[in-house]
């Protein structure tokens, strides 16, 4: 069985190896057509570059980029709003050109916490392709931002609460709360371990969160056997869209 084309669309550069470089990496090795939109910094910036660069390793096809200010980062995309601060019609529009021009049957984003941290650009990014899933099939939206397109399902990145506490303890700074969901809420568990030395490799692309100590360096600092199991598996919630079609197009087969 073929794994479905996919879009992954999340806040900052290196979001996109973290939480979902595994099924990134295993869509693209099956021949899926893969890509990945990011929400925040210029495309002429070093962040930007790195994220090539992972993107490369994953088989994720060129950056594409929403050009906006990362929420804690002005320099990130000079003269450009900060993404929370943009008008929300045209951040969706941005996206919804994406989506129809890409024609994922799948689209991947940040949960409504925004992740383990909850950090503002994450969760900004969530409600932002909520809505662009949405808008993107209907023809009377955004006219001018291509062909209309409706993805099957949208999937979202989690983390259960019973993961939440080990990954916790290694990998989020201690004066950091923590944001997971009910087990139950969990429709998808996903076995990286075949992908998972490229998953790795595009983390650790993202040179410059490596060198300041984020998440990336925090993870080049733990013994391998440690990183590897913390990184293994990824969590996501589905939510369909088409639900004639839904039973047909799975993350996993």
């Amino acid at each position: 069985m073929s794994l479905p084309s996919l879009l992954a669309v999340f806040a900052h550069p290196d979001d996109e190896s973290l939480s979902a470089g595994g099924v990134l990496a295993r869509h693209a090795a099956d021949g899926a057509r893969t890509a990945v939109v990011t929400a925040t910094w210029a495309e002429d910036t070093r962040r930007a570059a790195e994220l090539a660069d992972a993107l490369h390793i994953l088989g994720a096809g060129e950056p594409r980029m929403l050009g906006y200010a990362d929420a804690r980062v002005p320099q990130s995309a000079p003269g450009s709003v900060r993404f929370r601060d943009a008008p929300l019609d045209e951040s969706v529009r941005r996206l919804v050109t994406h989506i129809r021009e890409v024609r994922p049957e799948i689209v991947v984003t940040h949960d409504a916490y925004g992740g383990l941290t909850g950090h503002p650009d994450h969760v900004h990014t969530h409600r932002v392709t909520t809505l662009a899933v949405e808008a993107a099939g209907l023809d009377h939206l955004y006219p001018d931002a291509g062909t209309p397109w409706r993805p099957s399902a949208l999937y979202l990145a989690t983390h259960p609460h019973s993961a939440a506490q080990a990954l916790g303890a290694r990998l989020v700074r201690e004066d950091g709360a923590m944001y997971s969901v009910p087990d139950e809420w969990v429709t998808a568990t996903v076995d990286v371990r075949p992908w998972l030395e490229r998953k790795i490799s595009a983390v650790f692309a993202h040179r410059t969160e490596v060198e300041r100590g984020a998440l990336p360096g925090r993870l080049a600092g733990l013994p391998p056997a440690d990183r590897e199991r913390l990184m293994s598996t990824e969590w996501y919630i589905r939510r369909d869209l088409v639900p004639t079609a839904a039973t047909q197009t799975q993350l996993t087969p």
